[in-house]
């Protein structure tokens, strides 16, 4: 490194004049809350946009998780309306916070909407993976699981990633997607 004849550090006087970077926020446990804009789909939209379906999302805290049938029946809506993105975040509060014994349950869930997701984004490997992965995670529970139709959700799921991965995602209609996870 090369010493300017005034003796101070060339490239510490370049970091002091960038801007220093804005802290994220964080929720009670000092994870980083994402704050940024996201269309229907979860792809990241220019700052400021609005976005409708961001209504109310769990991070994985009691504070701003919902209670397990709330979450059910807000992820119902979501997916219904065509947003599973927004599902999967809502899903992910009672994964986060629930019992071992109810855990994979909850991860199930908020697999199917992740695999919902990436049939709407166009990636057929993505859905088919994640898709099965949320029917296997699944498996352990009894039909009527805090309400849920299990067993038609794994089997939704199941057809859904044999269709995107033998036809591709295009072959898949947006009502397809919207499957009511109580009956």
């Amino acid at each position: 490194m090369t010493v300017p004849p005034d003796g101070t550090d060339a490239d510490a006087g370049d970091a002091a004049a960038a801007p220093s970077p804005t802290p994220r926020s964080r929720d009670s446990a000092g994870r980083p809350l994402s704050q940024r804009p996201r269309d229907i789909t979860g792809a990241p939209l220019p700052p400021g946009t609005p976005t409708p379906w961001r209504e109310r999302l769990a991070v994985g805290d009691r504070e701003t998780s919902l209670p397990p049938d709330d979450a059910i029946e807000e992820a119902q809506r979501l997916i219904l309306g065509g947003a599973p993105f927004y599902a999967h975040e809502v899903l992910e509060g009672p994964w986060h916070l629930a019992d071992p014994p109810d855990r994979d349950f909850w991860q199930g869930l908020a697999q199917l909407a992740v695999g919902l997701t990436h049939i709407q984004r166009g990636n057929a490997v993505g859905a088919a993976t994640i898709l099965r992965r949320a029917a296997d995670k699944l498996t352990a529970y009894p039909d009527a699981h805090f309400g849920v139709g299990v067993r038609r959700l794994q089997a939704a799921a199941r057809r859904l990633a044999d269709r995107a991965e033998r036809d591709g995602t295009a072959s898949i209609s947006a009502s397809e997607l919207e499957l009511p996870l109580r009956d």
